[in-house]
C-alpha cells in the first residue's frame, strides 16, 4: 500500500501579476526550479525571522468562512491577550526546525521532505513503504503506519509542524478498497490530529484534494467561498468522500488547545488538482501503458472541458508557504483556511496529453464516444475487477470518478493562495516530464493485458480469462459501432 499525497499522475506565461501581492514582496517566490529538484529558498521560514510586510496588511485582520470552517480573528482584547500568551509559550520552541512528513515514501511526500531537508530542517519521513530514492541528509525515515497511534506518537517528539500528505485510494484499483481507504484517510488523519494535541505540535498542514468540492457537475473558476463541500452521500468514490471528512476534521481542529496549555493548534488545508512532474509513476505510467496496449484509442466528454494540473515543484512551494503562514511571524494568516493550488492555467486533458502520445509514436485519440457509454463501461470493469480479483487483475482504464473528471470542466482560482500565502507558481511543461520518464523507464519485455495470479492449475481459470477477453472485445466493438 502506498501512503502518499493526492498524486495523480503547464505551460503558461508569467503567473506573478497579482497586484495586491507582487511576487517580489515574498522572498519564497524567488524559487529557482529545475526539472528534477528545487533549489534552496533564500531564507528558512521556519526559524525566527521578521514577519514579511504582507503580514501587517489590513486584509489579514478580516477572515472569512471557508466551507464551514471559521478562522480566528484577533481584533478583540481577549484574543489579543490569548495571542500574547501563545507567543510567550511558543518562544522557546520557535527555532526547533523539526518537521514530520506523513506519506514521506510517496512521490509528493518524498519531494517535499527532500526540499525541507535542503533548507536545513530536521525532517522525519513516515510511511509504510520505503522512499523511491536515498534518504537526503538531515532526514530520517520511519517505516510506520499512520493508523498505528503509538508508533506515530513516538516519532513526533519535539516536532513543531506536521505535513500530513498520506492518503490512500486516489486512483485506479485503490479506489475500490473501501475499508482501507476509510481507515487510512479518516482514522489516520484522526491520529495525526490527536498526536498534534498530545505532543503540543502547533502547526498542521493537510494535503487535501479538489474532489472534496467536485462530484461531476461543472465548476468554472471556482474559489474557496463559492464552492461548498459535496454532501457525503453524493460522492461516488470512497477517496473523495473520506478526504472531505478528513479535511473538515483538520479545519475543525484549528484553534484547539494543546497539551500543557499556552499553545493552540493552527491548521490549514491545501487542495491540489492532478499532480505531474519528473519521476512521477502513478498516473503517467498508467496512461502510457494503456496507450501502448491500444486501450486509450478514444476520447469522450465535452471537447471544451478543461481542468487544472499542478507541477510537483509548485505544490512543494505551496506547502512550505502554508507552513510559514501558520506562524506568529505571519500572524497565522492561514489559520483555519483552505486553498486551491494549481499551476494557474487550465487545459483540456486530451490536448494536454498530446506530448505523451507523440513521444510514444501514437496519434491523439480521434474516436469520440458518448460519456454515458464510457461511464457504463467503467461500472462494468469495476465490477469485474472486484469479482475476478482472486484470479486475474482486470485493468482499469478509467474508474467512474475518473470518467466524470475528464468529461466535465472543473477549474479553480488560486487568487487566495497568491494573496495570503504569496504563492507564485512557475510555468512547466508536460513534455519535460514525459521525456524524463521515458529515459528512466525500465524496458518491458511484454505488455500483458492482464496480470495473472494463478492460485491453481485448474482449467476454469483459463475459461475465466477467455470469457473476460471476449467480454472486453464485445465492449470495444460496441463502442466502435456506436460511434459509426
Amino acid at each position: 500500500m502506498e501512503l502518499c499525497g493526492p498524486n495523480m499522475s503547464e505551460t503558461g506565461g508569467s503567473l506573478c501579476q497579482m497586484k495586491p501581492l507582487p511576487c517580489h514582496s515574498v522572498p519564497l517566490c524567488r524559487l529557482q526550479a529545475s526539472g528534477h529538484h528545487m533549489r534552496n529558498f533564500p531564507h528558512q521560514p521556519w526559524l525566527n525571522h521578521p514577519a514579511p510586510a504582507v503580514a501587517s496588511s489590513p486584509a489579514v485582520a478580516t477572515r472569512h468562512r471557508v466551507s464551514g470552517a471559521v478562522a480566528a480573528s484577533c481584533s478583540n482584547p481577549e484574543c489579543v491577550v490569548s495571542r500574547l500568551g501563545e507567543e510567550a509559550a511558543l518562544a522557546p520552541r520557535v527555532s526547533t526546525g523539526k518537521v514530520v512528513v506523513t506519506g514521506g515514501g510517496g512521490y509528493f511526500g518524498f519531494r517535499l521532505a527532500r526540499e525541507l531537508a535542503s533548507q536545513g530542517m530536521s525532517v522525519i519521513l513516515v510511511d509504510i513503504n520505503m522512499p523511491p530514492c536515498d534518504i537526503p541528509d538531515g532526514a530520517i525515515f520511519y517505516q510506520s503506519d499512520i493508523r498505528d497511534y503509538s508508533s506515530l506518537y513516538k516519532v513526533c517528539e519535539g516536532v513543531d509542524c506536521i505535513f500530513h500528505t498520506a492518503s490512500y485510494g486516489m486512483s485506479g484499483p485503490e479506489q475500490l478498497k473501501k475499508e482501507q481507504v476509510e481507515s487510512v484517510n479518516v482514522e489516520g488523519t484522526n491520529n495525526v490530529i490527536n498526536v498534534c494535541k498530545e505532543r503540543s505540535i502547533p502547526r498542521l498542514v493537510y494535503t487535501s484534494t479538489i474532489n472534496v468540492v467536485f462530484a461531476g457537475k461543472p465548476i468554472e473558476e471556482g474559489d474557496e467561498v463559492s464552492v461548498p463541500y459535496v454532501p457525503p452521500d453524493v460522492h461516488i468514490d470512497h477517496y473523495s468522500r473520506t478526504k472531505a471528512i478528513a479535511e473538515q476534521m483538520v479545519l475543525s481542529a484549528n484553534g484547539c488547545s494543546l497539551k500543557g496549555g499556552g499553545l493552540r493548534l493552527r491548521t490549514c488545508v491545501l487542495r491540489p488538482c492532478g499532480i505531474y512532474g519528473p519521476e512521477e509513476r502513478r498516473h503517467l505510467h498508467r496512461v502510457m501503458v494503456n496507450v501502448e496496449r491500444r486501450l486509450f484509442s478514444f476520447r469522450f466528454g465535452d471537447p471544451r472541458a478543461r481542468m487544472n494540473w499542478v507541477h510537483v515543484n509548485n505544490l512543494v512551494l505551496a506547502h512550505t508557504l502554508a507552513a510559514e503562514a501558520l506562524t506568529l511571524q505571519r500572524s497565522c494568516v492561514a489559520s483555519g483556511q483552505a486553498y486551491f493550488i494549481n499551476d494557474g492555467v487550465s487545459v483540456n486533458l486530451f490536448e494536454w496529453l498530446t506530448p505523451l502520445f507523440e513521444k510514444l509514436g501514437y496519434s491523439r485519440p480521434l474516436i469520440n464516444l458518448p460519456v454515458s457509454l464510457v461511464y457504463l463501461a467503467a461500472i462494468l470493469v469495476e465490477y469485474l475487477h472486484v469479482v475476478l480479483r482472486p484470479v486475474i487483475e482486470v485493468p482499469l482504464l478509467f474508474t467512474r470518478s475518473e470518467v466524470r473528471s475528464i468529461a466535465v470542466s472543473h477549474t479553480f482560482k488560486i487568487d487566495k493562495a497568491r494573496q495570503e500565502l504569496g504563492y507564485c507558481p512557475k510555468p512547466y511543461s508536460l513534455t519535460d516530464s514525459v521525456e524524463q520518464y521515458l529515459k528512466s523507464r525500465q524496458p518491458r519485455s511484454s505488455l500483458a493485458l492482464f496480470s495473472l495470479s494463478w492460485t491453481s492449475q485448474q482449467p476454469q481459470h483459463l475459461l475465466l480469462l477467455l470469457l473476460m477477453g471476449l467480454s472486453l472485445l464485445l465492449l470495444m466493438l460496441s463502442c466502435i459501432f456506436c460511434q459509426t
